[in-house]
Parts: C-alpha cells; structure tokens; sequence
C-alpha cells in the first residue's frame, strides 16, 4: 500500500531528517523490507545493514537492525562508519538475503535514507523495490524469540579485494602524488592509508567524519570540489580523487586544480579497461552521458547499450548478460569482474592505476582522450521550478519537431525520448572541428521534485553555455 511519507525512488527512500525521515517511518521502511525477505527471499540467510556518517545513521541503522530482527532474521550490523560499495561486497561474500544501507549519499546535511541491496551486491532491482513499497505499513508476524544481532566489520574483505584489483605494485612505483577529498564521509582515510601503506605520497583533505559536511554538499562536482583542486595544486600533486557521501561515486581535479566531470573519468576507466584489460562484455552508459563512450566502443569493438538515468539499469544489464563496465553522470561507474555496483574507492585507485601505467598526469590523459576522440564538453544546470512549470516545458519540448525550432540558433535534427527529452542539433561549429562532438540536449523532469535538469553535450565550451542558456528560457518559457 502506498504511504505518504515512504517512497523509493531509483536507488531506496530518502526524506529531511526529522521532517519525513524519523525513526517511526524508518522502522516502517525496515518491517516492509523484512516483509519482502520473508515473502521472497530466504530469511535464514539473514540481513547485513550498514550505515554512513551522517546525522542519526548508526541509531537509524540500529532501529532497522532491531526491526528485522525482531521478525527472526539474523543481522550483521555495522561496527563503525561503512561506504556503501564496502556494505555491498559484503552482502553477496557472506550469502546474506540482502542489505540496508542508512545513507542519503551526495545529498545535503539534513537528508538521510534508505537504500536496499539485493542478494548480489547491488541496489534492489525494480522490481525488488516495487515488492518492498508493496508491504509498507503491513503488520510483519514476530518471532517467538528476535534473531540474534551480530556486529561485524565489512572493511577488511573488501579492501583486499580493491586492493587487488588495482595494480598497486604499478602505483607505488610510480612516484606520482594524489590529493585525496573524503567530503567528510564515507570514504574518510581509506585511500590515505592504502596509499600510505604502499609508499605512495598522498595528502588528504576532509577526511574527518562531520554530519554538517561543513560548507558542501558531499557531491563530487564543482563547487564541491574546488578545496581539492585548490590543495592538489597548492601540493603539487598529479590529481585529486574525491568520493562522495556513501565513497560510491567518483569525482576527481587534474593537477592543474581543474575539474574532470565523471564523463571524462568514465572515458578514462573505459579506454584503459579495453586497451590493457581485454575483459569481454559490452559498455553500458545512461541517456545523459558523454557520448566519447561510444567511440571508445566502436575503437575496440564493443556493443553499447544505452539506457535509462540510474544506476538500476546498469544493475539489471550486469545481472543479464556480460556487461564489461557501467556507468551514470553522476560518477557511479561499475565493474561487471568487481561488482555489480558503483564503487567510488575502487574507481580512485584504477584512476591512479591508469596514470601509473600511461606515466602521465590525469590533465594529459583527457588531452590524449580529446585529441584522439574530439574534443567533447559538457555541461549541466538543475532549474528550481514548479511542478506545472516543469511539465509544461516538457510537453513543449516534446512537441517540438525537426526543422520547425532550434536551441541557441542551432536547428534540430532529431528528438530522442528514452528518459527526458533530447535533441540532436546541427551546430555549425562542428564542422569548422576535426571529429567535432555530436552537439545534443537534454530536458529531463525530477519524478520527486519541482526540479528540472539540463543537460548538453557540443565541441566547445562556448556552445555548451549558448545551450544551457537557450534551453533554461525555453524551460521558464521566455
């Protein structure tokens, strides 16, 4: 039955601390899930449930505990502070039915969340999901006797397998140094200490846990991350890595304090995976994604599969077929031989991997990336309107057809609907540019709130800000 404060959306619920997210509603959220794996899973396989460093997340992760437990399914409950990708690892190692993650993940201070792992070591499926939101506010049968409630630590299998997976031998020898950006979560000392431990120079900033995440929200994007880039220049470092709230998403600055948006870390990863690796699969990327992506794949040979915004998608993709990597715009990027899950410390480490193995700086890989693929930008603005406003641009935009309208003087070609609307438009300064960019944009509708998102990708920066400009007038309809 559908309840008015709880809803998941595409990766779990989230709500504003004390408003909708409150210990009464997080034990509703939990007895629904605990409903779910009694009806779908194996309880006996009991519950692994971690937890972030925001405001409440232990006394939040610990009230699911007592839930779930209370209806006879055996918990592994976090001892201390545990990234999301770490909680993930260790529901599919330890066979566990499934997990909770309490986090709200790039999100401001005064949100926090639930999110549902399944049994694989990924988010919930949707139709996981679905199931769960279908037991809210059903009374689940308790046990005669509560389920014990065991703590655990989910770091040290998974750092030995990150640890890994990445050539560490290759970074050590590199005698490159890494700033490193915490944003007071998850994520804390991790790469400092695995790099510390290897011999690799490493300075950290905003590594200590702080549920107020002092003057950012821990997203790894501009403004965000200027304080990296600032300290990354100022110590002469050859990049910055950043992991978000819950360390699931990547950010990252060159050595020139720039910021490299996830497209071009995405690209990075990739063209490194396909070049060194060799590993089979096809490359999976969501409708507001670079499409560098694609020529990557078509260099190499690879299928791609573009889907919808979410990280969900990318999940079901992994689950069905071989899929070599996964990504999203926001940073989460997945590898099918790791997990099927976004994994920001992972995805830090390879970073490093790649420039330990070119022998070159993050700045001039994504020259190399730009000079070989065409040079591609992008750009993204959230527009704070009304739920009318947004809808009607939407209809609009929809209504809109090839050569009766055009974003910035640059006419359409084409309109794509798979998740928002998007135009392909003929820029003409793609023509004066060797293998210039596909030049398109992108109007997508929030399904939780009066916000609407915009997204371009062109050949320039300057036409990136021309679109960006056109398309927010016609979004407020000037």
């Amino acid at each position: 039955m559908p309840h008015p404060q709880i809803k998941f959306g595409t990766d779990g619920w989230r709500g504003i601390i004390a408003d909708d997210f409150t210990f009464a509603n997080v034990r509703t959220a939990a007895e629904a899930i605990a409903a779910y794996i009694h009806a779908q899973e194996d309880p006996k396989k009991g519950l692994s449930i971690a937890y972030d460093t925001r405001f409440g997340s232990k006394a939040f992760a610990r009230a699911c505990a007592d839930v779930v437990a209370a209806t006879g399914i055996p918990v592994q409950l976090a001892n201390a502070v545990t990234p999301t990708p770490a909680l993930s690892f260790g529901v599919r190692e330890r066979g566990a039915a499934g997990g909770i993650m309490i986090t709200s993940s790039h999100n401001p201070a005064q949100w926090n969340g639930v999110k549902y792992k399944g049994w694989y070591g990924g988010s919930g499926k949707p139709s996981m999901i679905t199931a769960i939101e279908s037991y809210l506010g059903q009374a689940v049968p308790h046990a005669s006797q509560p389920a014990l409630i065991v703590e655990v630590d989910f770091l040290p299998s998974y750092l030995k397998a990150i640890e890994s997976f990445a050539d560490l031998d290759l970074i050590a020898k590199s005698g490159m140094k890494f700033c490193i950006d915490s944003m007071y979560g998850a994520g804390g000392t991790i790469l400092s200490a695995i790099f510390g431990r290897i011999g690799v120079a490493n300075v950290p900033i905003r590594f200590n846990p702080d549920p107020l995440f002092p003057g950012i929200n821990p997203e790894p994007i501009e403004p965000n991350i200027r304080a990296l880039g600032e300290a990354t220049v100022a110590n002469h470092c050859q990049a910055g890595l950043c992991t978000d709230g819950d360390a699931d998403r990547i950010g990252a600055t060159d050595e020139n304090g720039n910021f490299v948006d996830p497209h071009k870390i995405y690209s990075v990863l990739l063209s490194w995976v396909l070049k060194y690796k060799g590993w089979p699969g096809a490359v999976t990327r969501a409708f507001n994604t670079t499409k560098m992506l694609d020529r990557i794949a078509k260099k190499y040979n690879r299928e791609l599969i573009e889907h919808g915004i979410g990280f969900k998608y990318v999940v079901d993709l992994m689950l069905e077929r071989q899929i070599v990597m996964g990504g999203e715009e926001s940073g989460g990027i997945g590898l099918q031989r790791h997990l099927p899950e976004r994994d920001g410390l992972l995805n830090c480490l390879l970073l490093a991997n790649v420039m330990a193995q070119e022998g070159k700086t993050l700045g001039q890989l994504v020259a190399d990336l730009q000079a070989e693929y065409g040079e591609h930008q992008y750009g993204r603005i959230d527009l704070h309107i009304s739920d009318d406003q947004k809808n009607g641009a939407i209809a609009r935009a929809r209504a809109l057809s090839v050569g009766d309208a055009s974003f910035a003087g640059m006419p359409i070609l084409r309109q794509e609907n798979l998740d928002g609307v998007k135009f392909y438009l003929d820029n003409p300064e793609a023509k004066t540019k060797p293998n210039a960019a596909e030049t398109w944009l992108l109007l997508r509708a929030s399904g939780t709130e009066p916000l609407m998102r915009i997204y371009t990708e062109s050949c320039s920066k300057e036409s990136v800000a021309k679109l960006l400009e056109s398309a927010r007038k016609f979004a407020l309809g000037k």
